[in-house]
């Protein structure tokens, strides 16, 4: 599954069936991932929510503000062993119509982690990372990485993960100014395999690293 946000629309693609709609009214939803018991977790842009999709097609919300301000654009979403969910809240698609409409930014653009007994919302991460975007944990989940996608300041952070918290964060890749990464996930053996590009024809695709952040490999795409 992976998310259309302009269409609103979500997208299914399997070998043997290939391409089909598999929602519609999506609420302009962004990124996406599944709950340990198989639901999946969407990033609305438009309802500014993270909402929980059960088996059944029911949907409940997540979070949608954070002490009494509403989130901006929840921007993807990943969940962690111990059921908690991590989310990425950014103003594309508040700054701007392209992923959303513009809107009033309540809140500064974090990383949030909801947890899994009760549902409570607190802020992962300020200020370091300015513009959060895609984020992933390592296999062992000793480490969280956030896209850094503020235009001056693009790059790839890993954080320290500590049970509920995260701490000292630092850049594991810096990118050049053509190099934009966006969501990402991490593989078995801890490779990094991320959205790239929006520079030239040689960057669009997507990137492969290893773990200590260097490059391995690349898939050309046309945009």
């Amino acid at each position: 599954l992976f998310s259309d946000i302009g269409k609103s629309q979500r997208m299914k693609w399997s070998p043997k069936d290939g391409l089909s709609v598999y929602a519609s009214n999506t609420n302009s939803a962004n990124g996406l991932t599944r709950d340990l018991q198989g639901r999946l977790i969407a990033c609305e842009h438009a309802t500014q929510r993270v909402v929980r999709i059960g088996k059944d097609g029911k949907t409940e919300i997540v979070a949608d503000r954070y002490q009494g301000k509403h989130f901006n654009r929840p921007n993807d979403v990943v969940v962690k062993s111990d059921d908690s969910i991590w989310f990425t809240d950014m103003i594309a698609g508040i700054a701007g119509n392209w992923n959303g409409e513009v809107g009033e930014q309540e809140l500064p653009q974090r990383v949030y982690r909801i947890d899994g007994k009760t549902g409570k919302a607190t802020i992962a991460t300020e200020g370091l990372v300015e513009r959060p975007n895609g984020l992933a944990f390592s296999p062992d989940e000793k480490l969280l990485y956030v896209i850094e996608s503020e235009p001056s300041k693009r790059a790839i952070y890993a954080f320290d993960v500590n049970g509920d918290k995260i701490s000292n964060g630092r850049i594991l890749i810096k990118c050049s100014k053509d190099e934009t990464p966006d969501g990402f996930r991490v593989d078995v053996d801890g490779n990094l395999w991320c959205g790239w590009g929006m520079g030239s024809a040689e960057l669009d695709g997507v990137r492969i690293f290893n773990p200590k952040g260097e490059p391995i490999g690349h898939i050309g795409l046309p945009e």
